[in-house]
């Protein structure tokens, strides 16, 4: 078993390009199932936040491929994935 601030200390990587998405900071929970929905992690746009607003990236739970020692792989297209406007 391993636990959620576990999981933060692991880097992202998408499986499709091998591309390093970053690290989780956020999670959601659904509380009446105790079942982690989606993880989120900061997303910058396309070339490094110099044309894109910061937002979050939303990764399903069922998208995660693989959580290993120190990466967790996700299989997603980023341009189709759901992104939140990050408002901090």
């Amino acid at each position: 078993m391993i636990n959620l601030s576990e999981m933060r200390e692991k880097e992202v990587i998408n499986i499709r390009n091998g591309a390093k998405l970053g690290y989780i900071y956020d999670f959601e929970i659904d509380l009446e199932n105790g079942k982690v929905i989606s993880i989120l992690i900061p997303y910058y746009g396309k070339v490094l936040g110099f044309f894109g607003k910061n937002r979050d990236l939303v990764i399903p739970w069922q998208n995660i491929f693989k959580i290993g020692h120190d990466i967790i792989l996700v299989d997603i297209d980023v341009d189709n994935t759901k992104e939140l406007d990050n408002f901090k």
